[in-house]
């Protein structure tokens, strides 16, 4: 489902995961970001410098939009002072659902790297296929599984959190 990795190409998105990881497990005390669920995402420019960071912020912002993709594309269209977001590459680190994959194909990113596959409601591959759907008029290249296991380590041990402290009466 992924297109293969090159020589240096791995290493590069395995760096660029690392980053997104931690945006993932970066909550400050006091923040209110301990109960939102950990996806982070990256925004690198066309030069492969970070424009932007996303982290997941529903809870935070009451809006059900702000998945960490979108707030780093919202991010980095406005450090960039435009929505074309040509040339650019967004890594992170859960498979983007429906929504984010729309965004991910309307802002023109030239490549989407994520993590974890999400069987449940990933449109990167896993349940739809929607930024590779050949009827769309832009197609970013996909890179999928990158460092999998951390990233679906990081989202099981935040649920298993937070079963153990419903089965206590938390």
């Amino acid at each position: 489902m992924s297109e293969p990795l090159g020589p240096g190409r791995r290493e590069r998105h395995e760096r660029w995961m690392r980053r997104a990881l931690s945006v993932a497990t970066d909550v400050g005390p006091g923040t209110g970001q301990d109960a939102e669920v950990p996806v982070g995402a990256v925004l690198l420019g066309p030069d492969g410098e970070e424009l932007a960071t996303g982290r997941n912020e529903r809870m935070l912002t009451t809006d059900p939009t702000a998945h960490a993709e979108i707030v780093a594309v919202r991010r980095g269209a406005a450090a960039l002072g435009t929505w074309r977001l040509d040339g650019c590459t967004l890594v992170v680190t859960l498979e983007p659902c429906p929504m984010c994959a729309g965004a991910i194909v309307l802002a023109r990113l030239a490549a989407v790297v994520f993590g974890a596959w999400e069987p449940k409601s990933g449109a990167v591959g896993s349940l739809w296929d929607l930024v590779r759907d050949r009827r769309q008029t832009h197609r970013p290249e996909v890179y999928g599984g990158v460092l999998g296991q951390e990233c679906g380590e990081v989202l099981r041990t935040f649920f298993a959190a937070r079963r153990a402290g419903r089965d206590s009466g938390d």
